[in-house]
């Protein structure tokens, strides 16, 4: 299977995750004009899990390290089995969530928020597991996306009434999204065998992990989709008639969103080796200010704020680059 070699890539790959993580909300945003959110996101879990598959088939069974993506499958324990299928259902109850408080409150609230305090959870979590770094600039680094998150949401509560739908419902989702948030990952990187190059007997390699976690994802759906299909947190309940009445641009929208959204947490997975999970998923975690960035200054979520809270806004941005600089230096330093 393909592995990276060094550090410097593994920051590489992370910060495609970073991009990625951040970007895919455009494709949610792109199709809500005449889209109902709830039916995007069956298109978006048909596309992580196809990407999914495809980077086994292909990235998971090439090389000469490693195990092949069958040959691993067959090998694999119960429990590692089950810890990457459980971390995808851990996911997908907080992006769901996570999905619908961008339908409310956009990307630049419902990201910094939500991803900002899954990136505080997810570092702590996966650092009490596996320790790598330098504790004071990684943590370090977590109080100052901390800060940059409550800028981010004093600026949101600032806006005028009329400009959100429900700004109390679409911060708290955004909160309880990034609590379950934090604690995917780690589920994920127990599955796995942590030096991908010495693969362990019973354990997942990433490609492995990732299709089970995707899986994981998938099943779910059937469950709480279905459930916000019927009670969704804004507007009418949706059938699944509807969703079979979108067109195939529509569909492919969806699909393209999870496939943006696979390859970071591919690409993450794939760092974790190098930079260590605690440091990869922070990193990717960085996806908080790139969201933001796309809702503040290219959707306009942002335009009625009055100039004299700008300031706090432009503030939370340097505060997360600040965070993101010290969680990578802290490997290193």
């Amino acid at each position: 299977m393909f592995i990276i070699e060094s550090y410097t890539t593994a920051v590489l790959f992370s910060i495609v995750t970073m991009l990625c993580w951040g970007s895919w909300a455009n494709t949610q945003k792109l199709a809500s004009s005449s889209w109902r959110f709830e039916l995007f996101y069956w298109d978006y879990v048909l596309g992580i899990l196809l990407l999914s598959l495809i980077f086994a088939f292909t990235l998971g069974s090439s090389g000469e390290q490693g195990r092949s993506f069958i040959a691993d499958l067959q090998q694999a324990d119960r429990s590692s089995l089950s810890s990457a299928f459980w971390g995808g259902i851990v996911f997908n109850a907080a992006n769901i969530l996570l999905g619908a408080a961008i339908s409310i409150s956009g990307m630049a609230v419902a990201f910094p928020v939500g991803i900002g305090l899954a990136l505080v959870i997810g570092v702590a979590v996966n650092y009490a597991q596996n320790p790598i770094g330098n504790v004071g600039l990684l943590f370090t680094g977590v109080a100052l996306v901390t800060l940059a998150i409550l800028l981010n949401a004093r600026a949101y509560r600032s806006l005028p009434k009329d400009q959100t739908k429900s700004p109390s419902k679409g911060l708290i989702l955004s909160i309880v999204a990034g609590i379950l948030m934090g604690f995917f990952y780690k589920y994920v990187a127990d599955a796995m065998f942590l030096d991908f190059t010495k693969p362990l007997a019973g354990k997942l390699s990433p490609y492995s992990a990732v299709v089970l976690f995707s899986l994981g994802i998938f099943c779910s759906n059937f469950l709480f989709n279905t459930l916000l299909m019927r009670r969704p947190f804004i507007g009418k309940s949706v059938s699944y008639a509807d969703y079979f009445r979108g067109s195939f641009g529509t569909h492919m929208i969806g699909i393209l969103g999870g496939m943006i959204w696979c390859i970071g947490m591919a690409f993450s997975i794939i760092a974790s080796d190098k930079a260590g999970p605690a440091i990869s998923y922070g990193l990717g975690q960085g996806a908080t200010m790139v969201a933001a960035f796309w809702g503040v200054y290219v959707w306009k979520e942002f335009k009625d704020l009055p100039s004299s809270k700008r300031l706090g806004l432009h503030l939370m941005f340097l505060l997360f680059l600040l965070g993101i600089g010290l969680i990578v230096y802290s490997k290193i330093a």
